[in-house]
């Protein structure tokens, strides 16, 4: 027996088998469907009996196999069906004698045989005959099953007979001894009465009775007869009996513990009725019922001791195959129990030990297979493996079997074959043919392994003549098996792909095979490899912004925009992100890509566009170069959407070496808006203020002016779009220090709305109006190299203020450039709002930007400031040291004072007479605001209107050449004692002499011996009540040589007390007081006003109790007319 049967299993071993067979001329799609028929028929309950026969059908059956029908007798074709078809009476004969020839060749074994007959009609066809069926056509045979079953039974009672005949124990008669086919010539000659003779005779009817117990459903007497067969048999070494009465043990046990059977695809059998229910009567062995079939009557024999554990059955067939290894011609029934050994195992869940039985059934040896012999034996190994779970082992020897199909020696190799086992190997080698599950954490199985694998798919898939499989799978394996491709390899693959698709360009369509397996895409997602996948926003200038709280019908109030990338940003449940901006229709759009070339040579990309749906757009398809393994390289894509609504960006296409790849977000479209372009006077800069970034700035202008200084900017606006321009807002933001542009917008609004083409103008005043205080160290400097003030030899502080000392501070030092530079920076963003056509309806508007970035070069510095007390006490002296540190010749001037000429890099000192200030009339923050300020930011508010106040009473102005007359301002400068010089005391003193005020050099005149009436007059200005408060009139004379002579009793007499009472003085009201004096001789006179010590008003400053100086010029009386 040469062919193997890899389907067997152990429950087999109860059956019978019938062949079914064609006689003559039959359509084999008419064979096979009357063969499935047959087929279903497949148990038959045996009437007026307890039992089941099993069948085991065959449509093509080796005689030499059923030569080993005494080993085993379900080897045993014990049954024919011949199926024919005969057309006419002439041709019956001829059939008849076909199917005796038929028969003749399985004579030696068979029980029964059934012929059928189909489409024979008339005289013959009427025949009553048991053996042969008549039927008028495929089609009209209702009763095929029951036929079968009819010839079913009669082979049943063959069957019993026979094993009632060999049962029986006839003492008397000789045993035959049963051998299988190579035994037979080995026997010739033996001594046929020896005792180890006898015992092998009997040992292998034993074992040929349990075979016979098992096919007609006695499990328990079969089991008994097995035991006795191997004990016989042991005892005389007949080996290959002993492993068949082994192997039959073991069948019995398993289809005792497995009633469902171990075919694991086949239908589950019904278990068996000689089961321990069956047992309702007791006969004696061998007896007969009524109909002359005995029935099973060893239900209760030794059930438990006779059957076999799950254990001890493995451990049986071990032993049975190890028997079975020692002759070389039982080679095929030996692979066969490893096969049958393995599905108990794996019904068992033992795989490890299932696999050594596999690996047994490997090695051994059948002879000279047929290359079909050897492709069945490698497919079922495959398929064993997988049952016990082994899925990169089955997929081996399925591979191994595929390259059996196209073996050299094969004349016409089966490529097709071949291609669809390699196809089933993949998921043993953890290999899909979807490129999805390799972007999925890391990589899985054998790259080596699936290389090859793949290659040999793109070959088999050649020589089958289907050129677009050969492009799937070798894109597949250049997308999936990237990372572990050699350079060379590299470079050979994409060559043999640029080959294949030179005949076949590769796409993005589903590939489906025959048998309906579909081959999805293989977009080119790393070649180039896209690090990142950004949709860019329009330019900022051309950005729509919808208008807040605006909301209309058709103006939603949630932002649409979703991002999905298909291919780069497989996240799982991150397949949405928001998109916070919007394109306009009818303007380009960006989407950029960071790609990576990982190739080892320059990749050409073609034809790379963007992938969209939603709305009607233009993709506009780039080409690009990446040289060899380069590093992050932007690509930009873009696109014109022509309508309006939500449109898709699914992602981008590409095409390298020959191969369409598609690999990818829904971002909403608005109506079109109007779009403005800007152009300025002053001329642009590369300077970008901060924070603001260069995409949202359209242009930036520079200009460079003195502290103080005014410039125009014109700005020109000009509309073109295709919408027009309806409304306009601008807006500033400055970025450092206060507000330095104004503009009049009426005039450009008045041009409204702007077509197409059409151009408004705008002026925009720079004024810059920076702190004119010098750096503190400025005149430290200059006295510390001993040069004097006046006229001093400085450069411009556009080039350096001050030429620092070779020794300390070196001209190259950043440092010091930096120390010593005074040009500083004002920076503004100019903010154009505007809208107009169909978007303007939904509520949406654009912004355009323009930069503003001035540098202020210092026109005049404040270096000091300080205060001289004037001849009034409402009156002071400001001193201010004025430097000029431009290169050119400047005037200085203040109201009421004379110009003040400095030379370039000269510094002089300005003295302004000012009259004092009254800051408590400033306006006052509420209490409210005090409240909720910062106190620090209520003093700067503070200080910043005393300032002003000061500005606008010096009107200090500058100018250079030809320049206008430009302010200067020191509010920078001054602090805060001299504020408090320049500030009106809170109590304010008059001094009156006759009626007549007494400040500023005042010099009353009165004649000597008349009274002098002297009138203090106290006005309190203060938040607080002053007083009560005594003065003390002191005269005296003073000789202009630091002689001042205080005894004037003589001279001067008061009329009254020379002390003055004032009562308490509410805020914001005044106290007079009043006395005389009376001068007896001429001459100039002082009043000294003091104020006694025990007075209440010490608690307050001594600044507020400073009275105006006396001077009274005493004459004589002129002298009476007439006297």
């Amino acid at each position: 027996m040469s062919v193997p049967d890899y389907m067997q299993c152990a429950e087999d071993h109860q059956t019978v088998l019938v062949v079914v067979q064609p006689v003559g001329i039959v359509p084999e799609d008419q064979f096979f469907k009357i063969y499935k028929r047959i087929a279903s028929v497949s148990q038959v309950s045996i009437r007026d009996s307890q039992r089941l026969l099993y069948i085991r059908y065959r449509h093509h059956y080796l005689p030499e196999n059923n030569e080993w029908g005494d080993f085993q007798t379900h080897r045993k074709v014990v049954g024919l069906i011949a199926i024919t078809t005969c057309g006419s009476a002439k041709e019956w004969p001829q059939t008849a004698e076909r199917f005796h020839g038929q028969k003749e060749v399985y004579s030696a074994t068979l029980y029964d045989s059934r012929l059928l007959v189909f489409g024979l009609q008339g005289e013959i066809a009427e025949q009553q005959r048991t053996d042969v069926a008549f039927y008028p056509s495929f089609e009209d045979c209702s009763d095929v099953e029951k036929r079968v079953e009819d010839f079913v039974e009669s082979i049943f009672i063959v069957l019993e007979s026979k094993r009632l005949d060999r049962a029986t124990d006839k003492s008397g008669d000789k045993i035959p001894l049963l051998c299988v086919p190579f035994e037979k010539k080995d026997f010739v000659g033996l001594d046929t009465d020896s005792r180890h003779y006898k015992k092998r005779c009997q040992g292998r009817m034993r074992k040929h009775v349990g075979d016979l117990c098992l096919q007609a459903s006695m499990l328990q007497d079969a089991l008994v007869h097995y035991h006795m067969a191997v004990e016989l048999l042991r005892g005389v070494n007949d080996f290959l009996w002993l492993g068949a009465a082994l192997e039959g043990l073991c069948s019995a046990s398993v289809i005792f513990h497995y009633p469902g059977g171990t075919a694991g695809k086949t239908a589950g059998r019904k278990p068996s009725i000689s089961q321990p229910a069956d047992a309702g009567k007791r006969h004696r062995p061998g007896a007969l019922t009524a109909n002359g079939i005995s029935a099973d009557t060893s239900t209760e024999i030794g059930r438990a001791k006779n059957c076999l554990s799950p254990e001890d059955i493995i451990e049986k067939y071990k032993e049975a195959i190890s028997y079975y290894g020692k002759y070389k011609n039982a080679g095929v029934i030996e692979l066969e129990a490893c096969v049958k050994a393995v599905r108990v195992l794996a019904i068992q869940k033992r795989a490890r030990e299932a696999s050594e039985f596999l690996q047994n059934a490997v090695y051994i040896n059948l002879g000279q297979l047929s290359e079909e012999e050897k492709i069945q034996r490698y497919s079922i190994l495959s398929e064993l493996y997988e049952l016990i779970g082994f899925h990169r082992k089955s997929a081996f020897f399925k591979r191994v079997a595929a390259m059996q199909c196209v073996a050299p020696t094969i004349p016409e190799p089966g490529w097709r074959a071949c291609y669809k086992l390699l196809l089933e190997t993949l998921p043993g080698y953890s290999l899909s043919l979807d490129p999805k599950d390799f972007s999925k954490g890391t990589h899985r199985g054998w790259a080596a392994v699936q290389m090859r694998l793949l290659h040999e798919l793109v070959y088999a898939s050649r020589r089958m003549g289907n050129p677009g499989l050969s492009v799937r799978h070798l894109s597949f394996l250049l997308q999936t098996m990237l990372d572990f491709l050699s350079d060379q390899e590299k470079k050979e693959v994409t060559q043999s792909l640029e080959n294949y698709t030179s005949k076949c360009p590769g796409g993005m369509e589903v590939i489906t095979l025959p048998d309906g397996l579909k081959l999805p895409p293989v977009p080119f997602t790393k070649l180039p490899i896209v690090r990142s996948v950004k949709l860019l926003n329009l330019p900022v200038s051309l950005r729509p912004h919808k208008v807040k709280g605006l909301l209309g019908q058709n103006m939603a109030t949630a932002s649409p925009f979703i991002y999905s990338p298909i291919i780069m940003h497989n996240r799982g449940e991150e397949r949405c992100k928001k998109i916070d901006f919007q394109w306009v229709q009818g303007d380009v759009c960006e989407v950029q890509l960071m790609v990576y070339n990982p190739m080892p040579y320059e990749l050409r990309v073609e034809n790379m566009g963007l992938l969209t749906s939603g709305v009607e757009f233009e993709s506009l398809p780039a080409a690009l170069s990446l040289p060899a393994e380069s590093g992050l390289y932007p690509v930009t894509l873009v696109g014109v959407p022509r309508t309006a609504g939500n449109i898709t960006v699914n992602g981008y296409h590409t095409s390298v070496f020959g191969v369409t790849s598609d690999c990818g977000c829904l971002v909403e479209v608005v109506p079109s808006l109007p779009r403005l372009q800007l152009s300025t006077s002053l001329p642009r800069s590369a300077h970008t203020p901060q924070p603001m970034s260069k995409e949202e700035l359209s242009s930036t202008v520079s200009v460079q002016l003195f502290n103080g200084e005014t410039q125009q900017l014109t700005i020109t606006l000009e509309n073109i779009g295709s919408e027009d321009i309806e409304t306009l807002e601008l807006t500033s933001k400055i970025v450092s220090t206060k507000e330095f542009l104004s503009w009049e917008l009426d005039e450009p609004l008045s041009h409204l709305p702007l077509k197409h083409g059409q151009a408004v103008t705008l002026t925009v005043n720079i004024k810059v109006k920076l702190d004119f205080s010098g750096q503190e160290n400025l005149l430290q400097d200059l006295n510390d190299d001993g040069i004097s003030v006046t006229g001093l030899p400085i450069s411009s502080p556009l080039r350096q203020v001050l030429k620092p000392r070779p020794e300390t501070k070196p001209v190259s030092s950043e440092s010091g450039k930096a120390e010593y530079s005074h040009i500083k920076t004002l920076e503004a963003v100019l903010n154009f709002k505007y809208s107009g056509g169909a978007g303007k309806v939904e509520g949406y508007y654009r912004e355009l930007s323009l930069g503003v970035h001035v540098d202020v070069e210092p026109s005049v510095f404040f270096t000091r400031v300080s205060t001289l007390p004037a001849t009034s006490t409402r009156q002071c002296h400001l001193l201010l040291d004025i430097f000029n540190p431009t290169e050119h010749e400047l005037t200085v001037s203040a109201k009421n004072n004379q110009d003040l000429v400095l030379h370039a890099s000269e510094c002089q000192r300005m003295a302004i007479q000012v009259d004092k200030f009254d800051f408590e009339s400033l306006p006052q923050p509420d209490q409210e605001t005090t409240r909720f300020t910062n106190p620090k930011q209520l003093e700067e508010e503070r200080q910043h209107a005393q300032g002003c106040q000061i500005n606008s009473k010096l009107g200090i102005c500058w100018s250079i050449i030809s320049f206008q007359w430009l302010q200067a301002s020191v509010e920078g400068v001054l602090n805060q004692l001299v504020l408090e010089h320049l500030q009106l005391a809170p109590l304010q003193w008059d001094v009156l002499v006759n009626g007549k005020p007494c400040d500023c050099d005042v010099i009353a005149d009165c004649k000597v011996g008349d009274a002098v009436t002297l009138e203090v007059k106290l006005t309190n200005l203060s938040k607080n009540s002053v007083g009560p408060l005594a003065l003390t009139v002191v005269p005296y004379q003073d000789y202009q040589n630091g002689v001042q002579n205080y005894d004037l009793e003589d001279a001067v007499t008061f009329i009254g007390s020379n002390t003055f009472y004032i009562d308490t003085v509410k805020p914001k009201e005044n106290a007079v007081c009043v006395g005389a004096l009376l001068f007896l001789y001429t001459g100039d006179f002082y009043l000294n006003i003091k104020f006694q010590d025990d007075s209440a008003g010490r608690e307050l400053p001594l600044a507020w109790f400073t009275l105006p100086s006396v001077h009274i010029k005493a004459l004589d009386a002129p002298l009476q007319a007439g006297a």
